[in-house]
């Protein structure tokens, strides 16, 4: 059943003189779920997050006002009050979590005090008793210490004359230490590799991948989030959503250029060659963020 909001937006997609194959290689929104907002069918959606999510990206692709959309047609959009609740919940329980383990710490440091000063006070008589002891046998020590300066003097002098392999050995070291400190600028020298956010607008940050050998993606999820990957020649390599605790990984290292779209960054953590990128603008205050990363393999010499 075609809704009055399926109708505004489809009237605003026609006024742009955008199809719908237009409007997804814009939107990145696959064309079955940019059919199913014209009709007002939301059920074959990933969830009702998604749905606001991708309206409010249709809108912002054929100039209309999102909030104005929203609030003039908002019995027509499902509200997301059911899908905020865990998160809410599990906001809670971390705060008390965190205050209940931060009371026991406090109520650990007391008896950590009392301990360090016992130890501290054990340290300091053992070492009064061993000066005690020293300090009543210093005969025995001279003795000693006599005895073995007659063994030294009684040695033959053939122990005396073998210098000059100790010189060959410190050469030896002082080639090997020489050698390493090269080995240690030439490790300098390299480069090391860079990921750096170029440009922002809106909710789509371009990042820099420099100096790298290979570029390599993956995706973690730590909450539902809904993902789209795409390749330098905006082919589809995956869509679909990705569940707590599930991983997706890609090799980017033969293209220049990987696109991705997140449905909700907050839930989504994204590695590039074993470091975690950071989002350039807060999950909190942009929800859908599109990423790209240009890529630049490293000069080969």
């Amino acid at each position: 059943m075609v809704t009055e909001l399926g109708n505004r937006l489809k009237e605003a997609r026609e006024a742009k003189g955008y199809s719908l194959d237009d409007l997804q290689r814009i939107t990145k929104i696959q064309k079955r779920y940019l059919i199913g907002i014209e009709e007002g069918s939301y059920d074959a959606m990933p969830g009702k997050f998604y749905v606001r999510a991708f309206i409010k990206q249709y809108c912002e692709a054929v100039g209309l006002p999102p909030e104005v959309i929203f609030e003039e047609h908002k019995d027509e959009i499902p509200t997301t009050y059911e899908d905020e609740i865990p998160v809410s919940l599990s906001r809670v329980q971390s705060r008390k979590s965190v205050s209940e383990s931060s009371t026991k710490v406090f109520d650990f440091v007391p008896k950590l005090l009392i301990a360090l000063f016992v130890i501290g006070a054990l340290i300091a008589a053992w070492i009064f008793l061993q000066g005690k002891v020293g300090d009543k046998a210093p005969e025995t020590q001279t003795s000693e210490n006599q005895e073995q300066v007659a063994v030294d003097e009684n040695q033959p002098a053939e122990s005396e004359k073998p210098e000059e392999e100790p010189k060959d050995k410190e050469e030896t070291g002082e080639n090997k230490s020489s050698e390493d400190e090269k080995a240690g600028e030439e490790k300098e020298q390299k480069p090391e590799q860079t990921l750096e956010a170029v440009n922002t607008t809106g909710y789509k940050t371009t990042y820099e991948l420099k100096n790298a050998d290979e570029f390599k993606l993956e995706l973690s999820a730590e909450g539902d989030t809904w993902v789209g990957v795409y390749n330098t020649k905006d082919e589809l390599l995956f869509e679909g959503l990705l569940k707590e605790g599930n991983k997706k990984g890609f090799d980017f290292s033969s293209d220049k250029i990987a696109y991705l779209v997140i449905g909700n960054a907050s839930n989504t953590n994204i590695s590039v060659n074993g470091n975690q990128l950071e989002y350039k603008v807060s999950s909190t205050d942009v929800v859908r963020q599109d990423i790209i990363i240009n890529y630049e393999p490293k000069a080969t010499q």
